[in-house]
């Protein structure tokens, strides 16, 4: 797997104009914009809400650190970043991962793997992860937590043919795809291909099964307010 995969945390970002000598807030659509891959989302039987989430850089392409190897657009409400009494929000990530080939790391002292679905499923886990506030822990004991799961989800990421995932079919673009899923209390994940990319996701209070998926030909639908 990929350790593109374990720079959830890396965001590519983009400086804004420069006004009256500091530079303004970042473009939030340049680095989707400038990724070498085509975008997914929720096609169009998705009628809710659409916004960015994070577009990232695990290493460096063509010799040149710091490219956008993947990203999530979101639906629906956001995920939460806070303990919330009840979190009754409903939503879903679509994470796009470029297809990549082995190469070496941004300071040259490695090898990152070859990208592959178990990329995808890693960053959709890790993601619902993140967005996961279980009972009212402290800052350290969350943070335990985190880490455990986040190696459970490792481990399943690594191993999609398991018996910790199932198949399930669902339209990419039109057309039927096959994808490895799992449920838990948390919420849901998938992860499989699609044409140019490698797809994942993950969501809560909406079913996955319902879902279909298409390219994003126009990104000026995520980036309104």
């Amino acid at each position: 797997m990929d350790a593109t995969s374990q720079a959830v945390g890396t965001t590519a970002t983009a400086g804004g104009p420069v006004v009256g000598g500091q530079a303004g807030p970042p473009d939030p659509l340049v680095p989707y914009l400038s990724a070498d891959f085509p975008w997914y989302g929720l096609d169009d039987g998705w009628t809710g809400r659409r916004y960015l989430m994070q577009a990232g850089a695990g290493g460096p392409r063509g010799g040149a650190a710091g490219s956008v190897d993947y990203g999530t657009l979101g639906h629906g409400e956001e995920p939460a970043r806070q303990y919330e009494p009840r979190d009754m929000r409903r939503f879903a990530v679509v994470v796009t991962v470029a297809r990549r080939d082995s190469r070496r790391s941004a300071d040259n002292t490695g090898t990152l793997e070859a990208t592959s679905a178990s990329s995808a499923a890693w960053l959709a886990g890790s993601g619902l992860l993140a967005s996961t506030w279980p009972g009212q822990l402290d800052r350290a004991l969350r943070q335990d937590w985190l880490d455990q799961q986040s190696a459970l989800a490792w481990d399943l990421a690594d191993d999609l043919a398991g018996p910790g995932w199932s198949t399930l079919s669902l339209p990419v673009n039109g057309l039927p795809q096959p994808f490895r899923y799992r449920e838990s209390e948390y919420g849901w994940v998938l992860a499989g291909e699609a044409p140019g990319v490698l797809l994942g996701a993950y969501g809560r209070g909406v079913s996955a099964y319902g879902t279909g998926f298409s390219t994003v030909p126009d990104l000026t639908a995520y980036a309104r307010p």
